[in-house]
């Protein structure tokens, strides 16, 4: 990832995608190529609401979902303002920008790039119903939903990447090439 250390300070890299997509396994992998790096985990913040928590993926949902973004939002753009290169992995759609792009406002040197993994539809379901992880979600019907959301994502759809034939090694190493152009960049609001 190459820019001037005077013009960016900081780095925050939005890995999306479904379920089973293989976010979280190159998230951890992108952030583990820097010497100060941060891997947020964003289905991490969902367990951390102890009572009155609705399944994110369940229509209802929808003002806990806006909340938990903008603490994640949030606590991205506070690492890296401290000099992290923040990784942020999860089910983040266009629909859920609005949350990065305010917390950019407030971290003006800090560069970002939306990069959506969305390997086919048959493929990302098998992916994420053989996860055997505690508490995992695996069933069908939630997980196509999920799918289904980012099958069109207008005016966001040259951020995605059919990663269906790749490797994890290989999805790792075209995210980082991509990092190092300017065609995944996020812009502020």
């Amino acid at each position: 990832m190459t820019e001037s250390a005077a013009a960016v300070s900081g780095r925050v890299v939005v890995l999306a995608g479904p379920p089973g997509a293989g976010k979280s396994t190159v998230a951890r992998r992108i952030a583990a190529r820097h010497k100060r790096a941060v891997h947020l985990h964003t289905d991490d913040f969902w367990s951390y609401i102890v009572t009155g928590a609705i399944p994110p993926y369940q229509p209802a949902s929808d003002a806990q979902n806006q909340t938990v973004l903008s603490v994640i939002a949030g606590a991205t753009f506070t690492y890296a303002s401290g000099g992290f290169v923040t990784v942020v992995d999860g089910v983040v759609g266009p629909w859920m920008l609005h949350h990065f792009r305010t917390a950019m406002t407030t971290a003006p040197h800090t560069r970002a790039d939306y990069i959506v993994l969305r390997p086919r539809r048959k493929i990302t379901l098998a992916r994420a119903m053989a996860r055997t992880e505690p508490g995992a979600l695996v069933d069908h019907n939630p997980l196509g939903l999920m799918w289904d959301q980012f099958a069109d994502l207008g005016p966001m759809e040259p951020h995605v990447i059919d990663t269906s034939e790749e490797s994890i090694e290989e999805t790792t190493e075209r995210v980082s090439a991509l990092l190092d152009g300017d065609t995944h960049r996020l812009r502020a609001a």
